[in-house]
């Protein structure tokens, strides 16, 4: 007899992620969007689900530049537009002149995703200033610098009602580690902690010029950057132990949520986190009762 265990884990290999077919309904034709961190993992699904979705789609990335031309390829093979960026997004800078080109090349910018994302990990007592100082101007900061951008096009451009119920979307991938404490990633949770008010905070403060701002909150994800976690049986099981729903997540599906909420189908949603999560947020420790 086959456990959860037996029928998820996938010894030594990584698969591709299952991408959406080209979307019949693209349901953000005619939409702008910009994709921090899209050369790879969770970046690079959203950026290809916008894509299928109908959505010009930039691709920013900071290092390696073939793989963020590998994205923009499939982004493109269902007829959007798409351009890529290099652009350190904890850098107001380059921040600012990455929303310029796009403004200045596409007219406007319609969809934020905040995924670019970093972590430094040491034990508390070991932790240096720089580790957590780069982890917060990436994963906090980062953030921020992307929001306050997106927000002034939002704001100067208004509601276009042909293209879309609200004037602009921001979504911020977030963590469990929004609300789960994590040892030893501590300048991680305490990043992620920080983009969950952080995006509250905005959620109130623009919704009356029809700005929404939520976020995603992806559990284990198999991604390249941690195979550790579930490279083997025994760290698979281990981890499974964390995820009622006993299987790992795949980018693809925060993909489809991030689809989601920029579209119109999400209209009434704002200064939320949806968290991609096979249940780990349930505290699944007391699954049997304690």
């Amino acid at each position: 007899m086959t456990t959860p265990i037996d029928q998820a884990f996938v010894h030594d290999t990584f698969p591709e992620p299952v991408m959406p077919a080209c979307s019949v309904q693209k349901l953000l034709r005619g939409q702008t969007a910009i994709v921090t961190g899209a050369s790879s993992g969770i970046g690079k699904a959203i950026a290809i689900a916008l894509g299928h979705a109908g959505a010009d789609v930039v691709v920013n990335y900071v290092s390696g530049p073939e793989d963020a031309e590998a994205v923009a390829k499939e982004v493109g093979s269902c007829g959007s537009r798409v351009m890529t960026i290099r652009a350190d997004i904890s850098k107001e800078d380059e921040v600012q002149a990455m929303f310029a080109q796009v403004i200045r090349e596409w007219g406007t910018v319609d969809i934020l995703v905040n995924n670019a994302g970093i972590q430094k990990d040491a034990p508390f007592h070991e932790l240096t200033l720089a580790q957590w100082q780069r982890v917060i101007d990436v994963n906090l900061t980062g953030q921020f610098l992307c929001a306050r951008e997106a927000v002034r096009e939002f704001k100067r451009r208004g509601v276009r009602k042909e293209i879309s119920c609200a004037a602009g979307k921001i979504i911020c991938i977030s963590s469990v580690h929004e609300v789960i404490p994590w040892a030893g990633h501590v300048n991680y949770a305490a990043s992620k902690g920080g983009v969950m008010l952080m995006m509250k905070s905005i959620a109130q403060e623009v919704a009356p010029w029809r700005i929404r701002v939520n976020s995603i909150g992806p559990g284990a994800i198999r991604t390249p950057i941690n195979t550790e976690a579930w490279g083997t049986r025994s760290h698979y099981e281990s981890l499974l132990k964390l995820i009622p729903y006993k299987r790992i997540g795949e980018p693809d599906e925060i993909g489809r949520a991030a689809v989601w909420l920029a579209s119109d189908e999400s209209d009434y949603i704002t200064g939320t986190t949806l968290f991609v999560d096979g249940g780990m947020t349930l505290y699944p420790g007391f699954e049997t009762g304690g």
